[in-house]
């Protein structure tokens, strides 16, 4: 399996030395980091070479990285069924280099391209349909950002008065606190009550004057 992996590794990068920027084997499966203006070309020749044959996009996720220049990365899932084997694409982009679309060539790759722009505002260029899909509508910014506020911009509520839903500016009710996030069984020492009725011995050891 090792071999065959290598083997594609070095038939991809072979055949598109201006568009793979770098090439990496990790557990069993191979990615490639390729330019962001050459994935369309990269996402055809893997999709239709006899030796690759990756006609399956299984999905398209976004990743955010605050302090790199190119803060995001936008990575796609293949899966050839014919040749047992996937492949792992990488490109790096920002909040304005815009993505070329894969849909003209992965049919499936139009949903997974509105949730990346919902949650990280990844723009993809030429998308028909670049839409907010798991947010609401008027839904402001874009909540798997490191830099979304935990507690969001607006909060809904249903409001008796106007029966209807209603949208508000978050108000916090108390101050945030620090936690030391210690399970409540590993961080109290305090026995509660009950805990005085199970027994400290060893449960196997026998019986005194047994």
């Amino acid at each position: 399996m090792a071999e065959k992996i290598e083997a594609l590794a070095e038939h991809v990068s072979g055949a598109l030395t201006d568009a793979v920027v770098g090439v990496d084997i990790s557990g069993g499966e191979l990615c490639c980091r390729v330019r962001c203006q050459e994935l369309a070309r990269v996402l055809k020749f893997v999709r239709d070479d006899p030796k690759c044959r990756f006609e399956v996009l299984c999905d398209i996720c976004g990743v955010d990285y605050p302090n790199r220049p190119l803060r995001f990365e936008v990575v796609y899932n293949l899966l050839s069924i014919s040749l047992n084997q996937r492949l792992r694409i990488k490109v790096a982009t920002d909040e304005d280099e815009p993505v070329p679309s894969a849909v003209g060539l992965y049919s499936s790759a139009g949903w997974w391209e509105r949730e990346a722009w919902d949650l990280f505002g990844i723009y993809f260029a030429d998308n028909p349909d670049l839409r907010r899909i798991l947010t609401d509508y008027g839904f402001e910014g874009h909540p798997l950002r490191k830099d979304f506020p935990l507690t969001g911009y607006v909060e809904l509520r249903y409001d008796e008065d106007q029966k209807a839903v209603v949208y508000e500016p978050v108000r916090l009710q108390q101050e945030f606190r620090s936690f030391d996030f210690l399970s409540p069984w590993e961080g109290m020492d305090k026995i509660l009550p009950g805990d005085e009725k199970a027994s400290r011995a060893d449960p196997e050891a026998p019986e005194a004057g047994g």
